[in-house]
């Protein structure tokens, strides 16, 4: 069984801190549920322009969400 990487599981810890659903999350970013579903779950690369609205969304850094740092916070 492989494991996870850190982005997936930082992307839904994020989602649930935040009490949003997948389907939300997949209309602020103009995709499909099933699209969504498949970054959290690894099946799909994330493009960067989506990185983007998420950290901007979440106001964590790219770096976060890619698992290359545990500090959520950007720096200023």
């Amino acid at each position: 069984m492989t494991e996870k990487a850190p982005l997936y599981t930082n992307l839904k810890g994020l989602r649930e801190d935040h009490d949003l659903s997948q389907t939300d999350m997949a209309k602020m970013l103009n995709c499909s549920q099933v699209s969504y579903s498949y970054y959290e779950l690894g099946r799909r690369d994330i493009p960067t322009d989506v990185l983007i609205k998420l950290a901007d969304f979440f106001d964590c850094s790219i770096d976060y969400l890619l698992g290359q740092t545990g500090k959520k916070a950007r720096n200023q």
